[in-house]
């Protein structure tokens, strides 16, 4: 019931997950990342302690595939979930386990991991790497443009109603993190929406919180 990405940009070291399902809600409980360390998806029948573990492994200085083996090795009921996972040298992993459900499947490379489940067909994954890896520019371009060839490709078997995408670089928070958490629409182009209209405000927003007196001018509309 959900398909992912976490990918980590050559060029800025920037980490992003990017996620969708016909769950609602899905960012919420499946999306993980840390600047400077990585990027993590935990989906297919949630347990949403195992994306914070694997960062904290990632953080300790483990490798992607490290950080899963040790995180799946301990987990309760592991055969239902998979956890994909990218690290701060661009080593990608992928856990999916024996109960994960209906179609599932997972395609990594350098800087990318995908994987899903209940897809329409085992070839979403690949489509989505194939994607990243051909794309350009800034990193949530670059996992809309991902998102949008999952759907191509077949997306789930049956229709998705939640996304999410998150981004996170040299602070300690996200820089960005937009959900379309239900629509009866297709979500990743909500979220989409959402990113074109977030996009040209994002340095503007870590510039506020950094160091106000170096921001443009704000007023009352928009003084977040």
């Amino acid at each position: 019931m959900t398909f992912s990405i976490v990918a980590r940009c050559s060029r800025t070291g920037m980490f992003g997950v990017a996620i969708s399902s016909s769950s609602p809600a899905v960012a919420a409980r499946c999306s993980y990342a840390q600047a400077g360390v990585g990027a993590v998806a935990s989906q297919n029948v949630t347990d949403p302690s195992l994306g914070p573990r694997a960062l904290e492994l990632l953080a300790r200085g483990a490798t992607a595939a490290e950080a899963i083996a040790i995180v799946m090795g301990t987990a309760a009921h592991g055969e239902y979930r998979q956890l994909l996972a990218v690290d701060a040298s661009g080593l990608s992993a992928i856990y999916s386990g024996s109960k994960a459900l209906g179609i599932w499947a997972e395609a990594r490379e350098q800087n990318v991991a995908c994987g899903g489940n209940l897809l329409a067909n085992d070839k979403v994954p690949g489509a989505m790497v194939d994607s990243f890896l051909a794309s350009r520019g800034d990193l949530g371009d670059r996992l809309i443009t991902a998102m949008r060839a999952a759907i191509k490709a077949g997306g789930e078997a049956g229709p998705v109603r939640s996304s999410g995408m998150k981004l996170v670089r040299d602070v300690s928070w996200p820089v960005a993190d937009l959900r379309c958490d239900w629509t009866e629409d297709c979500p990743i182009e909500q979220l989409a929406h959402l990113w074109e209209i977030y996009k040209p405000q994002l340095e503007s927003y870590v510039t506020r919180a950094v160091n106000p007196s170096d921001a443009p001018s704000f007023g009352v509309s928009g003084d977040q």
